[in-house]
């Protein structure tokens, strides 16, 4: 391959900053990122928790907490198909 010759992945080489790219991707899917940190904020929450939960026993404890992040976690996701859905098929009335 000479110099002279063009890059076959021209879009790829012009944004190879993974800022760039993972802004992009938030910005084309927002409930992602917000599944994302609320998912951290459970964990981080329970892990808080965790030293002062009581009676309860540890198990307990961590079964609730992953339920509690999983949920929002899957919540998050079924707004942004929803958000998706809506964006596509009513916002953008067919031509």
């Amino acid at each position: 391959m000479s110099p002279s010759q063009e890059s076959v992945f021209s879009e790829y080489d012009a944004d190879t900053s993974q800022t760039s790219k993972l802004i992009k991707k938030f910005k084309e899917t927002p409930f992602v990122p917000i599944g994302m940190a609320g998912f951290a904020a459970v964990v981080g929450y329970g892990l808080y928790k965790l030293k002062h939960r009581g009676d309860t026993k540890m198990s307990l404890h961590l079964i609730h907490m992953r339920v509690a992040a999983q949920g929002f976690a899957v919540g998050a996701l079924t707004c942004g198909v929803l958000y998706s859905m809506f964006r596509d098929y009513v916002g953008k009335p067919k031509e």
